[in-house]
């Protein structure tokens, strides 16, 4: 009966039945699709990460200090997440919305009174937009007062604080899009013009929906992977050696 039971369980239906994700961990299509080893072991998680196209941005290892909140508090990947959520809100509420000075408003209007969820999406898009510009803000002070701008780390500083310009355009570019009276005189006011009309609220349009949020894109990449390449300011801190304090010695004649 044991032998039997032996041969029940080394049978590949029995397998599959009982563990199906481990079977199809050793298939000849998973390993097609998945090359790297497992991540069992050092060499393992140090391939997972360098194969896989959204994993190789990050660091494989990064320092215990990173993991904790009271560290970095997240600013930087809480900003990430709003623009995440910039970018989906929005294009939810550009189906609903023609840059023209006969439409947009009315499109606004009934985008707040007629369509499913939004003035809800309108909302979120409008908050996560304010919430973004005070965590960028926050996020480059937390910079500054830690002292991460430091070398080698001089041009990703430099490409935050862009960043925080582009998102500051991106705010202000969005705020004439609703067409109303706040909208036109705040733009009237900010930009210093005389008249604000079709053009600039198209100019605007174009700015807000496609050349400011590639830029973002773009750099926004480019600043993860220089804090892969350059590392954390707190393992720089830790490898730093410990000084002793100088001890005075008094003289003994004195």
């Amino acid at each position: 009966m044991g032998s039997n039971g032996r041969r029940v369980r080394d049978a590949g239906w029995y397998r599959s039945l009982l563990h199906p994700g481990k079977v199809y961990r050793d298939s000849e299509v998973y390993r097609s699709v998945v090359r790297h080893p497992k991540p069992d072991t050092p060499r393992g998680r140090a391939m997972t990460s360098f194969q896989n196209f959204f994993l190789h941005i990050y660091p494989v290892k990064v320092p215990r200090e990173i993991i904790r909140t009271r560290t970095t508090f997240r600013l930087g990947f809480i900003a990430a997440v709003l623009y995440g959520i910039l970018f989906i809100s929005g294009t939810y509420l550009m189906f609903f919305y023609r840059p023209t000075v006969p439409d947009a408003y009315f499109d606004m209007h009934t985008l707040s009174t007629s369509v499913a969820f939004g003035q809800f999406v309108r909302n979120v898009h409008r908050w996560s937009a304010h919430l973004m510009v005070v965590i960028v803000i926050l996020h480059l002070l937390r910079v500054f007062y830690s002292g991460a701008y430091r070398p080698p780390r001089q041009f990703n500083w430099v490409i935050g604080v862009v960043l925080l310009v582009l998102t500051l355009l991106m705010s202000f570019t969005g705020y004439l899009l609703p067409w109303d009276q706040l909208a036109y005189w705040a733009i009237t006011v900010g930009t210093g013009g005389t008249e604000v009309g079709s053009a600039a609220l198209l100019r605007f349009y174009v700015l807000h929906i496609y050349f400011i949020p590639a830029l973002i894109t773009v750099i926004l990449s480019i600043h993860i992977w220089r804090v892969r390449k350059d590392g954390f300011a707190v393992s720089d801190r830790r490898s730093e050696p410990e000084t002793e304090p100088v001890k005075e010695v008094a003289d003994a004649e004195a």
